[in-house]
């Protein structure tokens, strides 16, 4: 199954189109966060964290706990249907966290692997290095995932990002 990303004005539009199992909103503390018919809190994360990798005055980046948050709420996703992870632009906080969740349900696979698929998939993809940091501690990833996100470097300048996905799997067996 895919996980989706995109902006918040792609949002509403995806969540009919594609019919998510789960969707995580990352905006700003100050933003008004979307509903979507049937995605109550349970299927629903909202996460208020500003797209910055330092604090600055009253703007706060992602923490430890946010990243939590993230992999508690995605570690929960059967892939029975699709993943829908948006931000405002569909180019930060969205892409560290769709990276974050293919990461969690592929505990083996290359973080190399997972981080240039988003790449492919998306020019303009620049996952927050914060939030992939704070996860890549709790995974245990020793680094990997911070390494994968440094190695496919800042993505083109958009103000928003085109709708992409990327598979859910990574790393599977060849068949025989």
């Amino acid at each position: 199954m895919s996980i989706w990303i995109c902006s918040l004005a792609a949002a509403p539009q995806m969540a009919q189109k594609v019919r998510p199992s789960r969707i995580v909103s990352l905006l700003s503390p100050y933003d008004t966060f979307p509903t979507f018919e049937g995605m109550g809190p349970d299927l629903h994360l909202t996460v208020p964290i500003h797209d910055i990798v330092d604090d600055i005055g009253d703007w706060r980046a992602p923490d430890l706990s946010d990243a939590q948050s993230v992999i508690s709420f995605v570690e929960g996703w059967d892939r029975a249907a699709p993943m829908l992870i948006h931000c405002w632009a569909g180019i930060s906080r969205s892409t560290a966290s769709a990276f974050i969740t293919a990461c969690v349900h592929n505990p083996k696979a290359d973080e190399e692997e997972i981080a240039l698929a988003i790449r492919k998939a998306s020019a303009t993809a620049s996952p927050n290095r914060r939030l992939v940091a704070h996860a890549d501690a709790l995974l245990g990833r020793n680094g990997r995932m911070t390494r994968a996100v440094e190695g496919i470097g800042k993505g083109d300048f958009s103000t928003e990002a085109q709708t992409f996905s990327i598979p859910s799997l990574f790393g599977a067996p060849a068949a025989s």
